[in-house]
């Protein structure tokens, strides 16, 4: 009784006042009082999420853009359900890894650095290099770098399948291809 009469005279003494007061719980919309509460917002939980597969084919297409869009479909950016900390993202298979190509002169300028923790011990490789020796090194550190720096964005990157070639092992998933 005490904390409702304490609140009733907070609200009397604010209409006195002359300010005009809305409890928390209700929102006035187009002259009707609409329970506020009813508006929940849902977050996806890990167990209800529905994992789809997605097939990407890298032939003539540009490095930054074509990993945009898969480092938002591993995230789950493009669901209605996506949550920022719950993994909701679907599994990304991406085919012919060797044949995906830079702006510019990106190929023979850009430069990927790696470091041993030594001292002395940073190396560089040009991208030209690097696709020589490991073409789907190139995708996977694109969109590493596009994805959250934590256990969230670790499991993200592990539904990442780089392929070098036309063929790849997952067909028993039927993927659909990513448009």
């Amino acid at each position: 009784m005490l904390v409702l009469s304490v609140i009733g005279t907070y609200l009397c003494n604010r209409f006195r006042k002359g300010v005009h007061f809305t409890p928390y719980y209700t929102l006035k919309l187009n002259h009707k009082i609409v329970d506020t509460l009813s508006y929940k917002t849902k977050s996806a939980r890990k167990e209800d999420v529905e994992r789809k597969w997605y097939v990407v084919d890298a032939t003539d297409q540009t490095v930054g853009r074509m990993c945009t869009k898969i480092a938002s479909v591993l995230r789950g950016k493009h669901k209605p359900s996506y949550t920022p900390h719950v993994d909701t993202g679907d599994h990304v298979i991406v085919i012919n890894a060797e044949k995906v190509k830079f702006t510019g002169n990106k190929m023979a300028q850009k430069t990927y650095l790696s470091y041993s923790l030594y001292p002395g011990g940073q190396k560089s490789i040009t991208a030209k290099e690097l696709m020589e020796k490991k073409p789907y090194a190139i995708i996977e550190k694109a969109v590493k770098g596009m994805l959250p720096k934590n256990k969230l964005g670790r499991a993200m990157y592990k539904k990442l399948h780089v392929v070098v070639g036309p063929k790849h092992n997952f067909g028993a998933q039927k993927p659909e291809e990513l448009k």
